[in-house]
């Protein structure tokens, strides 16, 4: 796996604090009697943490009357999740219904909790159509919901740590004026630049779009081709504008910069030279080999490796995780798919620790998150409990900033 270089911008550092002897303070919380993951190996033993951080983690168990025994179970930091379309699928359950998105948050939020993610980049789209007929056009909405978002984590009501994932639609008539909608002050952790434009990237196969679009929007044929037609002109008029003003606008922002379905090595030499850190899903070998050359940490679908294969066509991601050329993982569409994924990359790379890495440490490196992705003393007590019950590995509890959440 290739070692993620610490981002130029980290949000957080780790604070220095000593390991203390489990059981000096009656506010702590002791998990004993269990398979610690650590970064490079897991052992048996026991971990404290109090007021929000880890304290102390030792080997062997203890006999504080107190002590949660964790019967055996996997102790690992808390998952990591850097693009989700989770959030859609709450406000909208059903074509045409927009769910309150204040229950429709609490639901994405105590969701992702209950998989054993602590930490989640909340995937928008930014850049819409507003041209196009009902079925096929995209509207504005990533700037009041980001809103309802952070209001609702400023008022304690979020169960995980949130930040905002801008996904800037190349293809669009409304970018920057979207970009423009969102300053400093709004946890944006990732600008990705996307580019769905038919006939290229994730829809270089019109036939895989013809089905997502007809299938999902119930769209003719005719109307089908009119689409393909309108949106291939639109990226001929703004394609080189929007990405420069993408890459200007996470700059302002302190934003990671990603790409997104890279599909040949000349795209990722723009991404490089855009100043791009993080690769997510790369439909080929070749582009995943050259974001690796170029020092782009590549991020797969945890479906993808579950399903054993991409449902686009693409590359799978377990081939890449064989070459060497797997960083991260992203639960993407299914928010469950990201614990059993790494338990399945584990069985692949016969190495637990490394697997584990791919949520955990590998997406906090990515995004300058220096103070969690790790069981460490003095980072943050983001931690889950997982018991494996044949292959399948069930969440048992889970801490957030040392909050029992689920």
């Amino acid at each position: 796996m290739t070692m993620l270089a610490q981002p130029s911008h980290p949000r957080h550092t780790a604070l220095a604090v000593p390991q203390r002897k489990p059981g000096t303070s009656m506010t702590e919380t002791v998990l004993t009697n269990a398979n610690i993951v650590l970064g490079d190996e897991v052992v048996r033993g026991s971990l404290c943490f109090d007021e929000g951080r880890i304290c102390a983690i030792d080997a062997g168990s203890t006999a504080l009357p107190r002590a949660i025994d964790c019967e055996g179970d996997f102790l690992i930091p808390g998952l990591i999740e850097l693009h989700t379309d989770n959030l859609e699928r709450h406000i909208q359950p059903r074509p045409g219904v927009d769910w309150p998105h204040d229950a429709a948050i609490l639901a994405h939020d105590g969701e992702l909790a209950s998989t054993g993610i602590t930490t989640v980049f909340d995937a928008l789209r930014v850049g819409s159509v507003l041209s196009g007929k009902k079925a096929t056009d995209y509207r504005r909405y990533a700037r009041p919901l980001a809103s309802e978002i952070l209001d609702m984590r400023a008022r304690g009501a979020l169960r995980i740590s949130h930040f905002l994932h801008l996904r800037a639609e190349v293809c669009s008539e409304t970018l920057l004026e979207e970009l423009d909608e969102f300053t400093e002050s709004d946890r944006v952790g990732i600008v990705s630049i996307m580019d769905h434009t038919p006939g290229q990237r994730q829809f270089r196969d019109l036939d895989k779009l013809r089905q997502y679009v007809c299938g999902k929007h119930g769209v003719s044929e005719e109307g089908f081709l009119e689409h393909v037609a309108s949106q291939q002109a639109l990226s001929e008029r703004v394609r080189l504008p929007h990405e420069a003003g993408a890459v200007a606008h996470a700059i302002r922002l302190g934003a990671v910069l990603a790409s997104h379905d890279d599909t040949t090595a000349e795209q990722v030499r723009t991404s490089a030279e855009y100043g791009i850190r993080l690769a997510e899903f790369p439909t080929t070998v070749e582009a995943a080999r050259a974001c690796h050359d170029a020092g782009i940490a590549v991020m797969m679908g945890a479906p993808n490796l579950i399903r054993g294969g991409s449902h686009s066509g693409n590359v799978a991601a377990e081939d890449l995780a064989r070459l060497g050329l797997l960083d991260l993982l992203s639960s993407d569409y299914v928010p469950g798919a990201l614990l059993r994924a790494a338990f399945r990359l584990a069985e692949v790379l016969g190495d637990l620790p490394r697997a584990v890495a791919t949520v955990t440490a590998s997406p906090a490196d990515a995004t300058g998150l220096g103070d969690r992705g790790r069981i460490l003393p003095g980072l943050r007590a983001d931690l889950v409990r997982v018991r494996l019950g044949g292959d399948l590995p069930m969440v048992r509890n889970v801490w957030s900033h040392g909050r029992l959440v689920g």
